[in-house]
């Protein structure tokens, strides 16, 4: 019943957690960040399975497993991991549903022409470390995302709401501009 799983910071053994099996049969979300795992072998088939968070590893490849044991994953977070080429990334082609990418911090971000390369060779991604291929950013997805959209929002209504007000009443009061004010602050 249970479908949503966070192991982070617990310790693999082996290449496996514990008590990860076959019986989460329900399981949409799995995170297991900074588990020091290397390979995916172990993992379970988990075929519910949507969001795995990945970050923070020693993984270096074996990718293919996931295309087989999580066939219907949308979101993968890598970042963090020891992924250094394309031909390594090349077994998510097989992940039809794959929305959403991250490789944040993996060597393979170092390569030449590496975010064209990637969506070249994975062409049924949209976000790739969080931005599409125009480098506009992922929306806010599910639940403990939206707070921090609503932060967005109010932190850019602030900046547009904000310092354009201030120099109106600086320019109103001075008559010399916004560098006459800014000297009368710094000698206050």
């Amino acid at each position: 019943k249970v479908t949503e799983l966070v192991l982070d910071n617990c310790r693999s053994s082996n290449g496996e957690i514990e008590g990860l099996n076959d019986s989460f049969k329900e399981l949409e979300f799995l995170s297991m960040a900074n588990v020091e795992l290397t390979s995916l072998a172990k993992l379970p088939t988990l075929s519910k399975l949507r969001k795995l968070e990945l970050s923070d590893n020693i993984i270096s490849g074996g990718l293919e497993v996931l295309a087989e044991r999580c066939p219907n994953l949308t979101y993968l977070n890598l970042s963090g991991n020891k992924i250094k080429d394309l031909g390594t990334v090349e077994a998510l082609q097989n992940l039809k549903n794959l929305k959403s990418l991250d490789l944040f911090n993996c060597e393979i971000t170092n390569l030449e022409d590496y975010r064209d390369s990637i969506f070249e060779l994975l062409q049924q991604i949209t976000y790739l470390d969080g931005f599409d291929q125009e480098d506009n950013e992922a929306p806010d997805s599910e639940d403990d995302d939206d707070e921090e959209g609503d932060e967005d929002d109010d932190d850019e209504d602030e900046d547009e709401a904000g310092p354009p007000g201030e120099y109106e009443e600086e320019d109103d009061e001075d008559d010399g501009g916004s560098d006459l004010g800014e000297g009368e602050e710094e000698e206050e």
